[in-house]
């Protein structure tokens, strides 16, 4: 897939959205309704972004010290920070995506939604998928019994 149109069409399109949105929510509350709704989202969405943000890197740092791969958590803060860019850019559209990378549901749903992508296309898979027996059809799985048939050498 081709990812330079889909970004050219993407900073086309979201502007354009966003300024039809501009407009039709100034024309029904007002212009200066509207620049303090933008900048009460923005406000309130940096208040959620550092919540969220000391939560992930305390999961983060918790699961650090366990031992665990903290690749979902690294994963979570990454969309934390893209919601926060989002939140900042003045705009409606922007704001409802940014919120949903605040919100943790929707977050992790946006995680497992991508590593299920990047999974696929990279021909990765996990151990608990059910396809996994089609993994590698070089390994044999099974278990090994030593026996001594009289053998005292040891």
């Amino acid at each position: 897939m081709r990812t330079f149109p889909i970004l050219l069409a993407l900073f086309i399109v979201i502007p354009l959205v966003e300024i039809f949105l501009f407009i039709e929510i100034g024309g029904a509350i007002g212009a200066l309704s509207t620049v303090a709704l933008v900048i009460l989202t923005a406000l309130i969405g940096v208040s959620l972004l550092r919540m969220q943000g000391l939560q992930t890197m305390a999961k983060f740092q918790q699961q650090m010290a366990s031992g665990e791969l903290p690749a979902n958590t690294m994963l979570e803060g990454a969309a934390l920070l893209f919601g926060g860019a989002l939140l900042l850019t003045p705009g409606f559209l922007t704001d409802a995506i940014g919120f949903l990378c605040l919100i943790p549901y929707s977050r992790q749903t946006l995680v497992h939604w991508l590593i299920s992508k990047v999974m696929v296309r990279q021909g990765f898979s996990t151990y608990s998928d059910r396809a996994g027996q089609q993994r590698d059809r070089n390994i044999i799985e099974g278990e090994i019994h030593h026996t001594h048939n009289g053998d005292q050498d040891g």
